[in-house]
């Protein structure tokens, strides 16, 4: 099937439970749709009883409004417009805490303003299950005191990849380590990250969170690139890595963290990806332009299980493809963003000034 190339493009605005119901109203088939399959494609890698997803979902509720009563007030807002319930909609916060290592897996880097001929940059190919393109959208935010964000996302979820006005840009990894039945679901502390305004206001948001699962968080900030790699206990920021460079794939990295790696199986491929993107990067010079960042995105080494990733015989995760590619210039206020693989789909721009 041939997708077409460009996500639809929503833009809510207001206090929390008004931007809510604009988004539930707007984007009403696309949450319906994405709560309708969410458990399905879940259950395509690890078994779980609906009684006991919604009982997680139930008992995040707390913790999530501890964490922000304005953020589920907005999804108190996309309830009531929508027509799907509450409780489902935090089921889709959730998912990933059903299945903590096995979520996605994803090539990613951050670069300097030096290093990037267009000013702080970060990019990545995100891996994952093509089965949720029809519930993408590109969604702009303009929240009331707060700044505003466009983030690539499925429909219903309170944030995900993307970038804020403030110089903030962002993108995701799986990060296989140890995890917790409860606590503040992992989308809510990216919501928290795109309120912020420098890297420490990114770590605050973090940090004060009681977390359920690890993950790997890479930024393009104010303060340069640097890569959260975030475990239930412990966050701890990687920067520069030589050469104006951060890159992550889906193993941890910090020497505190390294340990953990022994304890759980690599997911896609992650050393060979890492090896091979800080050789694409370094080896073509600086400064690095939006060409050369796209070529790298689209490589094809190891495939099908390579950077660019393609369906395979792997009897788990076989099909996951690299469903979207972005590159974030975080100062300018754009995504350049390929809907599906990136080798055969162009990169569309989106702006959030």
């Amino acid at each position: 099937m041939t997708l077409p190339t460009r996500y639809r493009e929503i833009s809510v605005s207001g206090p929390p439970f008004v931007l809510g119901c604009q988004l539930g109203e707007a984007a009403r088939e696309e949450v319906r749709g994405f709560a309708a399959i969410a458990l399905e494609r879940v259950n395509k890698t690890v078994r779980i009883s609906r009684a006991k997803a919604m009982e997680v979902a139930a008992a995040s509720l707390p913790h999530i409004e501890a964490y922000s009563p304005a953020m589920l007030e907005e999804l108190r807002g996309v309830a009531h417009s929508s027509g799907v319930p509450l409780e489902e909609l935090i089921l889709l916060q959730v998912r990933n805490q059903l299945q903590p290592e096995k979520e996605a897996g994803c090539t990613s880097f951050a670069l300097t303003p030096q290093t990037a001929a267009q000013g702080a940059v970060v990019g990545q190919n995100w891996d994952n299950d093509p089965a949720l393109d029809p519930y993408t959208v590109v969604l702009t935010r303009r929240p009331e005191g707060k700044p505003a964000l466009m983030n690539v996302t499925q429909a219903g979820l309170i944030a995900y990849i993307g970038l804020n006005n403030e110089g903030l840009g962002l993108c995701l990894n799986t990060l296989p380590a140890p995890s917790r039945p409860l606590g503040v679901p992992h989308y809510f502390m990216v919501r928290g990250i795109f309120e912020a305004t420098s890297l420490d206001g990114a770590v605050a948001a973090v940090t004060r969170a009681q977390r359920a699962i690890p993950a790997n968080i890479i930024l393009a900030t104010p303060q340069g690139p640097a890569d959260m790699e975030v475990t239930v206990d412990q966050v701890h920021v990687l920067r520069d890595q030589g050469g104006g460079l951060v890159t992550h794939t889906n193993h941890c990295l910090h020497p505190d963290l390294i340990p953990i790696n022994d304890f759980f199986p690599e997911l896609i491929q992650s050393g060979p990806r890492k090896e091979r993107i800080d050789h694409l990067l370094r080896a073509a010079g600086g400064p690095l332009g939006l060409e050369t960042l796209k070529q790298a995105l689209r490589d094809h080494q190891d495939y099908p299980l390579s950077i660019c990733r393609h369906p395979n015989d792997h009897p788990v995760n076989g099909y996951w493809a690299s469903v979207f590619s972005v590159i974030i210039e975080a100062d300018a206020g754009r995504m350049h963003l390929s809907r599906g693989n990136p080798c055969t789909q162009p990169y569309e721009v989106y702006s959030l000034n």
